[in-house]
């Protein structure tokens, strides 16, 4: 298949058009589809809580651990492979491009698979490793065992809303998950209450819910836009599958140390809230629910970071470096704009916010503002990070990405929690969340200075070629 020309590449839409337009056209879509992953565990969150209660949601964070594994392998793929395609597509290799996306499509289908089955079978010592007390346990049973029958279509629907996106549709991308969000809202209340189905009900009406987004997904990426899919592409070739891993695998290791983080935490809070005034029910429930109320936060600037990158990564590929950093500043400008926003929310309104779903005693109350006002202090510096490691991947620095994305979870947040309360008993829990966010923003800003630093010396270089060629002409 022919290469695009120079030409080609100079005359594309994400080498001329207005950056701020660009962002705007691909990272508002890219927001809502994140919200609208965010949205379904909301969702569940707030009528399980109002219709079965506080160990209803104890259960649903227990099961958030499956949600981060299948989001990580969503991402690795569907990032991976959409930044493949936009660095192949700049550099005019449209064959590479097709088969990045192909290859991306057929891992994610595999993958989904085998996790369902996995689950499936491993299900009572997944959710005892994942937190579950007994009397939580019967709860994250009923609901993750049919929310796994949900697992290949969910992670085929994220890995295909990114590949989508690349291609230039990014509306479309959201409305696939829009439809499945929407529909799993009306469903929810229709089972739990109207057919009195409980925290099944919840998880039937997410498992459909994904299933319907799926097939928008399945219809779209059979017409594929940008470049041929051939049959042949699907097959997975060994450096395809390698260049997909390692641009995805930044951004996979973030929400994978995101489950490390959530699993140890869980336990960690069973165990100290036991030997606290708070038992162990109390921190399990309220941790689950701010941690899934913060994720709507994290998935506005994840999104922010994601529409940038078809943008970072063609014009780094076709060598426009001021479009680069550009596009950068931008991001990371509106990113800490939306963190100074959650922050003032997490800080002024948790009561507000945690009565949403559901009713709780004096005791839970005071341990969920304490925790959102302690733990989500340094909210305001939670944007630098993953628009930092989204950068180096869309540029193709996996490896820079990939140090950033583990710094805030596994670096600095997870020996913390384990030290900390130690000193300081379920406090301590608290206290490492201020720390960890400090430190991973801070070594993140050094990293990206040291960067952009290095991106004017080549865009510098690249201007005064033309120049020294000149006389020559």
């Amino acid at each position: 298949m022919a290469d695009i020309g120079a030409k080609d590449t100079a005359n594309h839409p994400l080498a001329r058009g207005s950056v701020a337009v660009l962002l705007l056209k691909f990272a508002i879509p890219s927001i809502v589809s994140m919200l609208v992953g965010a949205l379904y565990n909301i969702v569940d969150q707030i009528f399980i809580g109002r219709g079965v209660g506080m160990l209803g949601n104890a259960a649903t964070n227990v099961a958030f651990p499956l949600v981060t594994i299948c989001t990580s392998i969503s991402l690795l793929l569907g990032i991976g492979g959409a930044s493949n395609y936009s660095l192949e597509l700049g550099r005019g290799n449209r064959e590479r491009a097709a088969r990045s996306v192909a290859n991306a499509i057929t891992l994610s289908a595999s993958a989904g698979v085998t996790l369902c089955v996995a689950v499936r079978l491993l299900l009572g010592p997944l959710l005892r490793a994942f937190g579950a007390t007994e009397t939580v346990m019967p709860y994250a049973v009923s609901y993750t065992s049919i929310t796994a029958l949900g697992i290949p279509f969910l992670v085929m629907t994220i890995c295909g809303g990114h590949l989508i996106r690349a291609d230039g549709s990014p509306r479309y991308s959201m409305f696939c998950g829009l439809v499945g969000a929407l529909l799993n809202t009306a469903l929810d209340p229709l089972f739990i209450f109207t057919f009195d189905m409980g925290i099944a009900g919840a998880a039937w009406a997410t498992s459909i819910s994904q299933f319907v987004g799926w097939l928008f997904v399945v219809s779209y990426l059979m017409r594929y836009r940008g470049v041929r899919l051939l049959r042949e592409y699907f097959i997975p070739r060994v450096e395809r599958v390698r260049a997909i891993a390692s641009l995805g695998a930044a951004v996979c290791f973030n929400q994978f140390s995101l489950m490390c983080v959530q699993i140890t935490l869980n336990n960690t809070l069973v165990h100290y809230g036991a030997l606290s005034r708070y038992g162990s029910d109390i921190p399990l429930a309220a941790a689950g629910v701010i941690t899934k109320v913060n994720m709507i936060f994290l998935s506005m600037v994840i999104g922010l970071a994601q529409g940038g990158q078809p943008i970072i990564g063609f014009n780094y590929g076709a060598k426009n470096y001021s479009r680069v950093i550009r596009t950068f500043s931008m991001t990371l400008g509106s990113g800490t704009v939306l963190s100074i926003f959650a922050f003032i929310a997490f800080q002024f309104f948790p009561r507000e916010i945690i009565s949403l779903f559901g009713s709780g005693t004096e005791e839970y109350y005071h341990f969920v503002e304490r925790y959102f006002r302690i733990f989500l202090f340094m909210t305001f510096t939670n944007g630098i990070q993953p628009v930092t490691s989204n950068f180096f991947t869309s540029i193709g620095k996996a490896m820079k990405g990939f140090l950033i994305s583990l710094t805030r979870q596994i670096l600095f947040l997870l020996p913390l929690i384990i030290i900390f309360p130690r000193f300081w008993g379920i406090d301590g829990i608290m206290y490492a969340g201020p720390v960890a966010d400090l430190a991973a923003a801070a070594l993140a800003l050094a990293l990206i200075t040291l960067e952009i630093a290095d991106i004017r010396r080549l865009g510098r270089a690249a201007n005064a070629k033309p120049q020294q060629e000149a006389p020559s002409a």
